[in-house]
């Protein structure tokens, strides 16, 4: 049962990859347009012949905040079709096309009901909004969540349903999205009397992290980074960035709920002179780690390392480290002593607590798209102002955890004797690969994944399938491949014919079995081998 609900757990949690992957672009339009619109910036540094309104390129960068902003807008619908679309196990476009409909006929219901009954006008302040043009209940991506995971459901259940001859037209695929309005007709009703007692909930569970102050903000960040392994971080992170349990807020007239609209909703206003720590409590503690402690750690187990590895090793880790630091992937470095010294994972995620803490402390107010890299570093606290941000505490703690990471790092693995890369015995197999190393090992053309030209070679991409399949137990046990930044998440029917040697000798950094659910780390190139493995399945 607890294997089953891993399982679960990880289909929802991926099935989030696909809308939190455009926020980096809403962010990036918003960050951008946002700061060079900014009436305070252009006074500050006397820009306004250059950037002042009526300029053509205020105009510009205008589009561009606006074209930022309706993304996070309207992020629930988004999410809704994201989640249908990732829990979808076939005919994902159909579940997409269900979702949206689904969305729209449930919020509808929810408005008739407040018109019909006058109930609107009974309820708190806040908790009534408008979405896709709808006046209705304050429910966030909550909202699109309920509806991406319903209708997926349905979708499952129903794509293949045969109806009697005369009402066959309406069979299979086209059933899917009638007997979804027809549900969220009902869900719609059901959720006008339901969601207000819910919300309640939902804003005393945010305002029991919120209250604990700094040590909540410590237990926050410590789970967050304890869940990377289990690839349930999605799931844990996400109602605190999007929904109420990550606070409220007014921003220019407009009630917003969860922390990272909040701090886009204050990027987006021109009234803005502090961002909100409150909210960005939730995020800025992930600069420090990512952009000095992470590398500092893969230098320590570079100079741990025995010296005729140091070449093998030096590097994966030397390419994992920079990008950790420029785009706030960190998965490739932390699975590569994740599953060689857990110990030091563990002493991890204990930092990474300490660092949102730090950053709480000091008032850091620097938020974030998804990563905590030196681009949104860059754009979302250096280009804000330090008066708007205090971005500078993240440079001073940052070079502490360098020192401290490296200090701690390499002491732990030299004092017990860690197997980290490159200290091995000869006997074992080194988790890190040169190319050539990889070649000879594996027999597979190691550009799979290297990001060059010949990634794409058909021989090198079939082969890594095959070892892919093979692992997996074969095609026919192979129920649902999907993948997020850095691990192609699969289900399987039977996961006692995984094979983990087969998927490591594929290239992966690393396997993780939870019943049904199996997870292998490849890293950033994960797209294109999830995209040759489904061609090679002919999916």
């Amino acid at each position: 049962m607890k294997d089953k609900s891993f399982a679960i757990l990880q289909r929802v949690g991926r099935s989030f990859m696909l809308p939190i992957a455009i926020l980096p672009v809403a962010g990036l339009l918003l960050g951008i347009g946002g700061s060079f619109t900014n009436k305070t910036m252009i006074s500050a540094y006397n820009l306004e012949g250059i950037l002042g309104e009526g300029t053509v390129l205020n105009a510009l960068l205008s589009v561009m905040s606006n074209c930022g902003d309706i993304i996070f807008a309207n992020l629930p619908i988004i999410f809704a079709m994201g989640v249908a679309i990732g829990m979808a196990k076939t005919e994902k476009a159909v579940a997409a096309l269900a979702a949206a409909i689904s969305f729209f006929v449930m919020h509808t219901a929810i408005s008739t009901m407040g018109t019909i009954t006058g109930g609107f006008a009974s309820l708190p302040d806040g908790s009534v909004t408008t979405t896709v043009g709808i006046q209705t209940l304050q429910m966030g991506v909550f909202g699109g969540i309920i509806v991406g995971l319903g209708v997926s459901y349905l979708h499952n259940k129903y794509y293949k349903i045969q109806l009697p001859q005369v009402l066959s037209f309406f069979g299979g695929t086209r059933f899917v999205p009638i007997v979804s309005a027809g549900a969220y007709v009902l869900i719609g009703m059901t959720m006008f009397f339901v969601w207000p007692y819910i919300q309640s909930a939902i804003y005393s569970l945010g305002d029991l992290v919120r209250g604990t102050g700094y040590f909540g903000t410590f237990i926050y960040g410590v789970i967050e980074r304890a869940l990377i392994p289990f690839g349930l971080h999605h799931v844990f992170y996400l109602p605190f960035w999007q929904t109420g349990v990550g606070g409220t807020m007014m921003v220019d007239g407009n009630l917003i709920e969860g922390a990272q609209n909040i701090f886009f909703a204050q990027l987006a206003s021109g009234n803005t002179t502090q961002f909100s720590v409150e909210a960005t409590r939730f995020m800025a503690g992930k600069f420090p780690f990512m952009i000095f402690g992470l590398p500092g750690a893969a230098l320590a187990m570079y100079h741990t390392a025995k010296k005729e590895k140091r070449e093998v090793v030096g590097g994966l880790l030397i390419s994992a480290a920079i990008t950790a630091m420029l785009t706030g992937i960190t998965e490739p470095i932390e699975f590569t002593f994740l599953f060689v010294a857990p110990l030091l994972y563990g002493m991890h995620a204990v930092l990474a607590g300490l660092s949102f803490m730090l950053m709480h402390i000091f008032n850091v107010g620097v938020g974030m798209t998804f990563s905590g890299g030196i681009i949104d570093l860059f754009l979302f606290g250096i280009l804000q102002g330090n008066d708007k941000t205090n971005w500078v505490w993240v440079i001073v703690v940052g070079l502490v955890y360098f020192v401290v990471y490296y200090f701690l790092f390499k002491l732990m693995i030299v004092k017990m004797n860690l197997k980290t890369p490159g200290r091995e015995d000869e006997s074992e197999e080194t988790k890190l690969y040169t190319r050539a190393d990889f070649d000879q090992k594996t027999g597979i053309n190691s550009s799979v994944g290297s990001g060059s030209q010949a990634e794409s070679s058909t021989n090198g991409a079939d082969r890594v399938s095959q070892l892919i399949e093979q692992g997996l137990g074969g095609g026919d046990n192979i129920a649902d491949i999907d993948c997020c930044a850095t691990r192609l998440r699969t289900t399987v029917i039977d996961e006692t014919k995984v094979d983990e040697a087969l998927l490591k000798q594929s290239g992966a950094a690393g396997v993780v079995i939870r019943g049904k659910g199996v997870q292998i780390i490849y890293g950033p190139q994960v797209t294109v081998i999830k995209a040759n493995f489904e061609e090679y399945l002919g999916k």
